[in-house]
């Protein structure tokens, strides 16, 4: 059949199709091997994916172990053998791009993985900044993984966070890995404090989004600031009209099928979220919708917005760090969404499969050549490390 049909129409079938469909038919044929390994077809199933919203997996972290979900199913939660020790502590996922997982332990260990192909990359090791006064105390650390199509390099940005007690001040040391260099650089001072040490950089548009404040006072508003992966700058991110006159409340950023969200909570009887629909313009935010007491979630602390359901009806949270529920945009009802084999007291991350692998793609005529920037000893350092990873400690 493979031979009736023009090879620009098999390229295209083939992109639509899955990953785990993709490895089994690189088998079929060598030419199809040769087609599913070129880098202008591992872009092409990348375009196709993030564009149809089509092969997307949830990531759930309980500790030390990581869990995927199919997005579309929701049929039973799957144990990941990912590339981390974990020294009996937990893993972070630090973020998600093209398909890619970026992974740290507690040893500050971190790795870029695609669980689809099951390749996996090393970073170097940075080391963790020491307060700078006696009267200083560290705060939080957090990241943000994304890709910056300008340069076509995946970036990692590490941000310490310090508490002068004694002044009511802070300071933060900014870190940039990049992968086209593999190395740590140095940035400016963050001109802002943290608010939620628990959340990862959100890549929205280029750009990674924290929430912060100019000053350690309590009638300092929170602000959404995002740091330009290209300029390799900080800038503030126009908010919404909310409503609230004193502009004190709360909030929390998250990705929405594409977008820039915001939850906004007001005290402990009421949530608003709202989804930025076109990146950059403050007229094109719009509040999706509310949760109150009254939709019996017992407690509104933490509530994250993953995903859209495929008919885009429904919106996939994460609650409490516990459960996930849907909400029902037509109904404006809440339904816990019940996974076979899904731990308790997990972590929620939305990927979508590729065959991106973690390492920069050279784009060519030819097949698939990708800059890995090792040497031998490089590989066969990543490859101890994972057979390492198998030990029971």
């Amino acid at each position: 059949m493979a031979d009736l049909l023009p090879p620009e129409v098999i390229t295209d079938i083939l992109s639509r199709l899955p990953v785990h469909s993709l490895i089994r038919f690189r088998c079929t044929c060598k030419s199809w091997r040769s087609l599913i390994d070129s880098t202008h077809f591992i872009l092409l199933h990348l375009r196709t994916s993030l564009s149809s919203h089509s092969h997307s997996t949830l990531v759930l972290r309980r500790d030390s172990e990581l869990y995927q979900v199919n997005l579309g199913t929701l049929d039973r939660a799957i144990e990941l053998n990912h590339p981390l020790m974990c020294y009996s502590n937990s893993i972070k996922v630090l973020g998600s791009c093209n398909g890619l997982l970026c992974l740290c332990n507690v040893a500050e260990d971190i790795a870029l993985w695609n669980p689809n192909i099951r390749k996996h990359r090393l970073l170097p090791y940075l080391p963790a900044e020491r307060r700078e006064r006696d009267t200083t105390l560290f705060a939080a650390r957090v990241y943000g993984f994304g890709y910056d199509s300008f340069s076509e390099d995946y970036k990692l940005v590490r941000i310490s966070y310090f508490v002068d007690l004694h002044s009511r001040t802070f300071y933060s040391h900014v870190k940039l890995y990049s992968l086209r260099v593999d190395s740590w650089k140095s940035l400016p001072n963050m001109p802002y404090g943290l608010c939620c040490a628990r959340t990862m950089g959100v890549f929205v548009g280029g750009a990674l989004h924290w929430v912060v404040t100019r000053k350690l006072e309590p009638d300092q508003p929170d602000l959404i600031v995002a740091f330009d992966l290209r300029l390799e700058s900080f800038s503030e991110v126009p908010l919404p009209e909310t409503g609230n006159v004193n502009g004190n409340f709360e909030m929390d950023v998250s990705l929405l099928g594409g977008c820039l969200c915001m939850v906004e909570h007001r005290g402990s009887t009421r949530i608003d979220v709202w989804v930025m629909e076109e990146y950059g313009s403050v007229d094109s935010w719009c509040k999706l919708f509310s949760l109150t007491e009254h939709h019996n979630l017992r407690s509104l602390k933490s509530v994250k917005p993953l995903a859209y359901s495929g008919d885009g009806d429904r919106v996939l949270m994460e609650h409490d760090h516990k459960k996930l529920c849907w909400y029902s945009l037509k109904d404006k009802v809440v339904s816990e969404a019940k996974i076979p084999g899904m731990p308790h007291l997990i972590e929620a991350t939305v990927y979508v499969g590729t065959l991106v692998p973690p390492t920069l793609l050279i784009k060519s005529d030819g097949g698939a050549k990708q800059k890995h920037g090792d040497d031998k000893g490089r590989r066969r350092r990543d490859d101890f490390l994972s057979q390492g990873f198998k030990l029971t400690l």
